[in-house]
Formats: structure tokens, C-alpha cells, sequence
């Protein structure tokens, strides 16, 4: 329980620091992915306090040897740059770039806006598409 707990929160403050960011409002971000024209570096300060908050909680929980509540270390990701990690890489930069959206924004964001619906059906067909291609690329 206290795990469900623990996400909720994780999930809420995501949500909220999204929302205070304005990471949520696709004007806001197509204005910082623009860098040749009106570019807007605000979400750079978000991203840096992101990465800032990320770098030192993983510090601490590298330093408990097990997580605080319960389960497994998972293992790190591979470091290697294959084509499936650059294909990946793009058809996410193309969607955020054309839609103003990246997947957790738009999953808080659908609370506010319905038509957000759209993007998360086109996000769930184009997983599943990378999915089953996925086992040819390798």
C-alpha cells in the first residue's frame, strides 16, 4: 500500500511540476523547440532542474544498495547507439516537434483538453508499430 502510495505522489508531483512549467500548453512548447525563430528558452530551466533532481536521486539511491520500498535494482540500460534507440529517438523528436506534446505532458494534459485523446491513439499506434517492427531491426 504504501507503495501505491508512493506512486500516487510520484505521479502528482509530476503532473503538478508539468502543469507549473507549462510544458502542458503546446504553444509554450513548440516556442522552445524553435530555435530559429521566437525561440523561448524557459523550458531549459525545467529540464535543467529535471536533470539536477534525476542526477541526485540517483546518486542517493545508489548509495542504499536496494530500493526504499521494496523490489528489484534494475539493471541499466544499454549504452550502446543502434538503430533502433536512433529510430526511436526520431519518430519521438518528429511527433514532439509536430505536435507540441511529448507523452507524459499529454497524458496530463487530458485532463484539460479532451482532444488530446487524438495524440495519446496516435502515441499508442505508433508504440505498437515500433513494437512489432522493432524484432526486424535487431
Amino acid at each position: 500500500m504504501i507503495r501505491r502510495l508512493a506512486f500516487l505522489v510520484a505521479g502528482i508531483a509530476f503532473g503538478a511540476g508539468l502543469t507549473l512549467s507549462r510544458m502542458i500548453d503546446p504553444a509554450k512548447v513548440t516556442g522552445f523547440l524553435d530555435i530559429g525563430g521566437s525561440w523561448d528558452p524557459s523550458l531549459a530551466a525545467t529540464m535543467a532542474g529535471a536533470l539536477a533532481a534525476t542526477f541526485l536521486l540517483y546518486r542517493f539511491a545508489g548509495r542504499l544498495g536496494r530500493p526504499l520500498l521494496g523490489g528489484d535494482v534494475p539493471e541499466p540500460p544499454p549504452k550502446a547507439i543502434d538503430r533502433r534507440l536512433v529510430a526511436g529517438a526520431a519518430v519521438f523528436g518528429l511527433g514532439w516537434g509536430l505536435a507540441g506534446i511529448c507523452p507524459g505532458p499529454a497524458i496530463a494534459v487530458v485532463v484539460l483538453n479532451p482532444v488530446v485523446l487524438w495524440f495519446l491513439g496516435g502515441f499508442a499506434v505508433g508504440t505498437v508499430l515500433v513494437s512489432l517492427s522493432g524484432r526486424v531491426m535487431r
